[in-house]
């Protein structure tokens, strides 16, 4: 389907539809028709902005046949995570594979440390996240293929296997609010080094990791901030409030379609590629029959448009991941 004709289709919906239900129609429909895209969007909508949800829930499926056991599956502590669990969780159980559902575990050191020490068997993880903060492995990449592998050859050595990995990918980045941006003419990473001083506001983990603040220390040699930890989600609150200069934001967020950020590029890359795929310790493979063929299944839909539409559905439309989840799953015939 051409992007042209698609954009006229999608503007006639959008005027005839509900403001609440705009963005799931947004993502099933550019799913549904086939749009690709394999990078990450400067303006695209919101993995980083946690819901409100309870921290942990458990569910097993109805219906059971042909199950060789129960997969538990996690998820990590924002929305995004809590759109794919709900992904893998509502695919998975319609073809009998039975699910205990633990959602909101945390960020990548403790969802990870749950993984290896059975409290759970599998969870969605960005692969960009596998190579520098769980396997520790401090080497420039130069495409999402030359990630997941090194991520893939990681796992492998340690008792985990991965999906495919998806065509979107989100990661970290820096965003200014554009005055600020204009008064420093800030367009990378690198050029906040011009700025006499400033303050980062980031999730705590932020502080110490490569794909972080020691990143930009050690690859930009920016050293010239005052960290500030912020709750997952509250960024950009902070950064309108002007309580901090900079944030770290997700680059699948929704609130940078508002127009009011400006996003700095990373032309040395510290911040990685960050495709999903579904990690899963070994043994535990079989206890779905289907599992990997139902997850790569997923995965193939999950393009930056899909998946920007899916998050602002949750984030900023405040559906529920479960019930945006479901819609898209039926639209593109998963379920």
């Amino acid at each position: 389907m051409r992007r042209q004709a698609t954009s006229r289709h999608t503007s006639r919906l959008l005027r005839i539809l509900a403001p609440g239900m705009l963005a799931i129609v947004a993502a099933l429909f550019v799913a549904a028709c086939g749009s690709s895209n394999s990078s990450s969007s400067a303006s695209s909508a919101a993995g980083a902005s946690p819901t409100t949800a309870a921290s942990s829930t458990s569910s097993t499926s109805a219906s059971s046949a042909g199950s060789g056991g129960t997969l538990t599956l996690g998820t990590k502590d924002f929305t995004e995570e809590f759109i794919l669990g709900q992904l893998y969780k509502q695919a998975l159980e319609a073809k009998g594979c039975k699910i205990n559902y633990k959602e909101n575990i945390g960020a990548t050191e403790i969802i990870d440390k749950a993984l290896t020490s059975g409290q759970i068997d599998a969870y969605p993880e960005y692969t960009g996240e596998s190579v520098a903060t769980v396997a520790k492995i401090n080497q420039t990449v130069t495409s999402p293929q030359q990630e997941y592998n090194l991520a893939k050859a990681f796992y492998a050595k340690r008792g985990q296997v991965m999906s495919q990995m998806t065509p979107f990918f989100d990661t970290d980045a820096i965003a200014v609010l554009k005055p600020y941006a204009q008064k420093y003419h800030l367009v990378t990473t690198a050029d906040l080094k011009k700025v006499p001083h400033f303050t980062l506001g980031a999730r705590p983990e932020f502080l110490n990791r490569q794909e972080g603040a020691a990143g930009l220390k050690s690859v930009y040699g920016v050293k010239n901030f005052t960290f500030k930890s912020l709750a997952l989600g509250i960024q950009y609150q902070a950064l309108d409030s002007h309580s901090v200069d900079a944030v770290d934001v997700f680059t699948t967020d929704p609130q940078l379609a508002s127009g009011k950020y400006t996003v700095l590029k990373d032309p040395k890359n510290i911040f990685g590629f960050q495709n999903i795929a579904l990690v899963v310790n070994k043994n535990k493979v079989n206890a779905c029959p289907n599992l990997m063929p139902v997850v790569n299944q997923i995965n193939a839909l999950l393009t930056t448009p899909a998946i920007i539409a899916m998050n602002k559905a949750v984030a900023i439309n405040k559906q529920q991941p479960a019930t945006v989840a479901a819609a898209f799953l039926k639209a593109n015939h998963v379920i």
